[in-house]
């Protein structure tokens, strides 16, 4: 059509206005919006992914099944049942395995693939990006939690009420630790790396880091390294809060310290490239 054809006619004999150029792209998504949407992306990624779930789902429920119903691990309970006084070692397992070992794989092949580099230069930026990886390792650790809650009730797990909101506060505290360690292994390492040190890490804090065993059930010189690892710190304090007992002062103190630490090397150390 040339500019003095007359305009075109629809239907009902209205007159159609005729294209023009293209408007301005749209403004990006509010900031929450997008951490939000990207911590959905990151929940699912880690619950779709078999080899994840099995570590991050399936191990803990497997060991606890296993540590209840068997005496393969010789415990002293100080008089709780074995359900309690195991269960509390095992969410602390849970919340080491998907905030440490799942995150830092994760990432890892995220740097390597070039993923993390190219998510920097959008508007999600470098911060969105890292708040979205946390929130989504909590996200996956409300569906831990629910999962292995449910099971240890079914084994007949009956934890102090009153010390609930403490074991809420310390399993934060504990995947703050946890998460910062993950960001400064995925960044500092290559990726097949990361894949042997967080697998490797895992199994040392869960068989001699005071994770499913009481330090002071350890060896006196074992005892005082479990105690100050942040393994050891958060299962003390989860079966503290859950025994009813109360939570040792020094975990907490100790929690703080590996994630100030841990957060600091990551701050100053994390390569996105």
């Amino acid at each position: 059509m040339t500019p003095t054809d007359p305009a075109p006619l629809d239907p009902a004999g209205a007159v159609t206005p005729a294209a023009g150029p293209a408007g301005p792209p749209s403004a990006a998504a509010p900031a929450l919006r997008r951490v939000l949407a990207q911590t959905g992306f990151e929940t699912r990624a880690i619950l779709r992914n078999g080899e994840q779930l099995l570590v991050t789902v399936a191990l803990p429920v497997f060991l606890l099944v296993g540590l209840v119903a068997t005496d393969v691990l010789e415990l002293d309970t100080g008089g709780a049942s074995r359900v309690d006084f195991v269960t509390p070692g095992v969410l602390a397992l849970a919340c080491l395995a998907t905030s440490f070992t799942s995150q830092a794989i994760a990432t890892a092949f995220d740097r390597r693939n070039g993923v993390l580099r190219l998510m920097a230069t959008t508007p999600l930026g470098r911060g969105g990006l890292l708040a979205g990886k946390v929130l989504g390792v909590l996200g996956v650790q409300v569906v831990q939690v629910a999962i292995i809650a449910v099971v240890a009730a079914a084994l007949g797990w009956r934890p102090d009420l009153a010390g609930v909101p403490a074991a809420i506060g310390c399993l934060l505290l504990g995947t703050a630790a946890f998460t910062a360690l993950a960001l400064l292994l995925a960044g500092t390492l290559r990726a097949e790396g990361v894949l042997a040190v967080a697998n490797l890490v895992l199994v040392l804090l869960v068989v001699a880091g005071g994770t499913l065993v009481a330090p002071d059930q350890l060896a006196p010189w074992h005892a005082h390294v479990a105690v100050f690892l942040p393994s050891g710190a958060l299962a003390e304090a989860m079966r503290g809060a859950l025994l009813g007992t109360g939570v040792p002062p020094l975990s907490v103190v100790v929690l703080a310290a590996w994630t100030a630490a841990f957060g600091w090397g990551a701050g100053r150390l994390f390569r996105w490239s």
